[in-house]
C-alpha cells in the first residue's frame, strides 16, 4: 500500500538576529536568566512591515516545492498552521495561494498552536492516502514579534518566542522502506487558560452576568473593547510556565512512546527525535527520561527560540540539511502546546 512521504522540505528565518542582551533595552532580564530557564541564546524577528506570517511561509514553501521537483502549479491542496495569522480572518492559506499564484485549490488553516504542524501533517497524510490529492503543501509559520509584551511585566513569555517558517510537500510513494507510519493526536482542555491569548475573543471571562446587568449596551461595548484590556495585559499571551512545564514533560514522552509502541519499535530504533522547540529544559528532560543519546535528538531553540507551529518543520529541515537524517531513518516528530494539545508522527525518511 502506498505511503505518504515528505518529497521536499524548506525553511525560512528572518535576517534580524535578536540576542538575549538586545532584550535588556526593553525589560529587566539578563542573558544568564534566559539561558538558565529556556536554553535560548537568540531568536529571529521578522521585519515589522515587509514580512508577515504568509510571506515567510511562501519563502519556506518555494524551497520545499523546488526540492520536491515540482512547481507551485502542481500543488493541489494547502494546509497552513499558525497562531499568528496576517489577519484575524481570512486565514494564511488563501494568502499563500494568492502570493504563489497557484490554481484555485483548497486551502485549510490549522489553529493548534505548538502542535499545529503535526496536526496539519496528519490531515495531509489522510488526503494523500485516500488518493484525493497528489501534492499537498503543509506550512507552519509564525510572526510572534508583532504581538509580544516587551516589558518586564511580559518577560516570562516574550523572551521565549521567535519568528520563522517551515514547509513540506507531501506525496504518495511505493518506494519500500519510506513513508509515514502513524500519527497520534491528543487534547485536554481542562487547563486551556494557563497558556492562552484571551483577546480578541468573545469569552467575556472577566465580567460576570450580575456585573453586566449594571451597564447599558454602549457601556458594555466599552468594557469589551477598551484600554482596560491593554492595561491588564489581556491582549498579550499569558502562560503559567511551571504548570506548562509539568504537563509537557509528562505528555511528550507518552506520545513518543505511543508512536513507537504502535509500530512495534523502541527508542533504540529511533534515528532522530524532532521535538517542538518549546524549551531546551523540556527537551533535555524528555531525552533523559527516554534514555536517548545526544545524536538521537535535534534541538535548535538556542538559535531561533520557540517558533510554535514552525518549530518542528524548521528543526526537521535543518537536521536534514546537515545530513543528520538519511533515507530509511526512523524519525519521530512530537509537539506539545496550548490547548493543551499534543501529538506525534512517526515516519521512515
Amino acid at each position: 500500500m502506498p505511503k505518504s512521504i515528505i518529497a521536499g522540505i524548506g525553511m525560512y528565518v528572518p535576517e534580524n538576529v535578536v540576542t538575549n542582551n538586545d532584550l535588556l533595552k526593553y525589560m529587566d532580564t539578563s542573558d544568564e536568566w534566559i539561558r538558565e530557564r529556556t536554553g535560548i541564546e537568540e531568536r529571529r524577528y521578522a521585519h515589522r512591515t515587509r514580512e508577515t506570517t504568509t510571506t515567510m511561509g511562501v519563502e519556506a514553501a518555494q524551497i520545499a516545492i523546488e526540492r520536491a521537483g515540482i512547481t507551485a502549479q502542481e500543488i493541489d491542496f494547502i494546509i497552513f498552521a499558525t497562531l499568528s495569522p496576517d489577519y484575524y480572518f481570512p486565514g494564511c492559506g488563501v494568502l499563500l495561494q494568492r502570493a504563489m499564484q497557484m490554481k484555485e485549490i483548497g486551502a485549510l488553516d490549522v489553529r493548534n498552536q505548538c502542535s499545529g504542524f503535526v496536526y496539519a501533517l496528519t490531515v495531509a497524510d489522510q488526503f494523500i492516502k485516500s488518493g484525493m490529492y497528489k501534492n499537498i503543501l503543509v506550512v507552519g509559520a509564525e510572526k510572534h514579534s508583532f504581538g509580544l509584551d516587551f516589558s518586564t511585566r511580559g518577560r516570562n513569555v516574550s523572551v521565549i518566542f521567535g519568528d520563522g517558517a517551515g514547509a513540506v510537500v507531501l506525496q504518495s510513494s511505493d518506494e519500500p522502506g519510506r513513508g509515514i507510519l502513524s500519527h497520534h493526536l491528543h487534547s485536554d482542555g481542562n487547563s486551556a487558560e494557563i497558556l492562552a491569548m484571551y483577546n480578541p475573543g468573545t469569552h467575556a471571562n472577566y465580567w460576570k452576568e450580575e456585573t453586566l446587568a449594571n451597564f447599558n449596551d454602549a457601556e458594555i461595548g466599552d468594557l469589551f473593547f477598551s484600554h482596560a484590556m491593554i492595561d491588564k495585559a489581556q491582549v498579550f499571551p499569558y502562560m503559567d510556565g511551571p504548570a506548562v512545564f509539568k504537563k509537557a514533560v509528562e505528555k511528550f514522552p507518552e506520545v513518543i512512546l505511543e508512536a513507537l509502541t504502535a509500530n512495534g519499535l523502541t527508542t533504540q530504533d529511533l534515528a532522530m527525535l524532532i521535538p517542538h522547540q518549546a524549551n531546551l529544559r523540556i527537551a533535555q528532560f524528555v531525552q533523559k527520561k527516554l534514555q536517548l543519546r545526544d545524536d538521537q535528538v535535534y534541538n535548535n531553540i538556542q538559535k531561533y527560540g520557540n517558533t510554535t507551529a514552525a518549530s518542528v518543520p524548521i528543526a526537521l529541515c535543518e537536521a536534514w540539511e546537515k545530513g543528520l537524517i538519511k533515507n530509511g531513518d526512523l524519525v519521530c516528530l512530537a509537539a506539545f502546546g496550548s490547548g493543551f494539545t499534543w501529538a506525534s508522527s512517526l515516519l521512515r525518511w
